[in-house]
């Protein structure tokens, strides 16, 4: 087997743009020269959404398991033994099923160590429900099923960094969420992350407040005393370079959030809707705090142009090469500590 990198797709939503984003970025040859890209899916899919794009330069390698990979093409592993019908731009019960078999597949394969790192094609989450995946989202499955204690969903556009203290709840119970030591969890796994995976030495950290204008000192809210607080004062007594809590509108409005290496928010719409204002087509979902290495774009299943040959393929080509780039910097970081003890 190569010593080339190996990095595992899933297929995500088979009637979503995934399959487009995912050819459109496998396309480019120079891929081949930096990672050996093997996609959990079907190629009968895979051979279907390439006639819709009308593209005839791409070609895939079929095999069973990772130790059959041609390392100098894109691989596929068949997952299914049933045919799946696509239907774009909807959502049906196999879709859902299929992108979890799909999942479940590729997420085997890196726990045992056979791929290096993993990029997730956009699902629908709704439809993949069942009593295998009881979810909210990959991040929430990805955590248990790498039995990691805490993770953080991570967005990331070049140096532009935003993790989130909570995901994907209702926002009814966001407040009971925000405790100090949520916030002093993410914290340290934004920490340990910029350094070990980013190679960033001394991480600067912006962190919210959960209130407009951060609460004004107790008037609006009192989450920023409580809690959020004591959080960033035990954080820069362990050395970790947390300042805040400020107001969301302000860091973003006035671009002071370009002085940071990472801004944590509260929630999940706090973060995410500066972000994607910002970089809507660049940006990676990053799943921090694991052992293994997940990426995937920050975009969802965008049903509404599946199959239009409209779909930018930016956002998964990032989340490609920050996987490339991660699995390096782990290495680069490991002999860092190793020879320094």
């Amino acid at each position: 087997m190569s010593d080339k990198i190996k990095i595992g797709i899933s297929q995500g939503d088979i009637n979503s743009i995934s399959y487009e984003v995912i050819i459109k970025t496998l396309m480019d040859s120079r891929i081949l020269e930096m990672c050996t890209p093997i996609i959990y899916g079907s190629p009968k899919v895979a051979a279907y959404h390439r006639k819709v794009l009308n593209i005839e330069n791409f070609s895939l390698n079929n095999i069973s398991s990772v130790d059959q990979v041609h390392t100098k093409r894109t691989n596929i592993i068949d997952c299914f033994e049933e045919e799946l019908k696509v239907e774009l731009g909807k959502s049906t019960e196999i879709a859902g099923k299929a992108s979890f078999v799909a999942l479940e597949k590729a997420t085997d394969d890196l726990k045992a160590g056979v791929i290096d790192a993993l990029i997730t094609g956009p699902i629908n989450k709704d439809n993949i429900q069942s009593e295998q995946f009881s979810f909210p989202g990959h991040t929430d499955y990805l955590r248990e099923k790498f039995e990691a204690e805490d993770v953080l969903m991570f967005l990331i556009s070049g140096d532009l960094r935003v993790g989130v203290v909570v995901g994907h709840v209702a926002v009814k119970d966001i407040p009971n969420l925000i405790t100090k030591e949520s916030v002093l969890k993410k914290i340290n796994i934004i920490n340990d992350t910029l350094k070990q995976d980013f190679g960033i030495r001394k991480p600067k950290i912006a962190v919210l407040g959960l209130n407009p204008h951060a609460g004004d000192n107790g008037l609006i809210g009192k989450e920023e005393i409580e809690y959020i607080t004591p959080a960033i004062d035990e954080a820069r007594n362990n050395g970790i370079m947390a300042l805040g809590p400020f107001p969301a509108d302000g860091l973003f409005g006035s671009g002071d959030y370009k002085h940071y290496d990472a801004i944590l928010a509260m929630y999940h719409d706090q973060g995410l809707a500066p972000f994607k204002a910002l970089s809507f087509d660049s940006g990676v979902n990053y799943t921090a705090g694991m052992s293994v290495i997940r990426t995937s774009p920050a975009h969802g299943t965008a049903y509404g142009i599946a199959g239009q040959n409209k779909a930018s393929a930016e956002s998964f080509r990032n989340a490609l090469y920050m996987a490339i780039d991660t699995f390096r910097k782990r290495k680069e970081y490991k002999n860092l500590i190793k020879n320094s003890l």
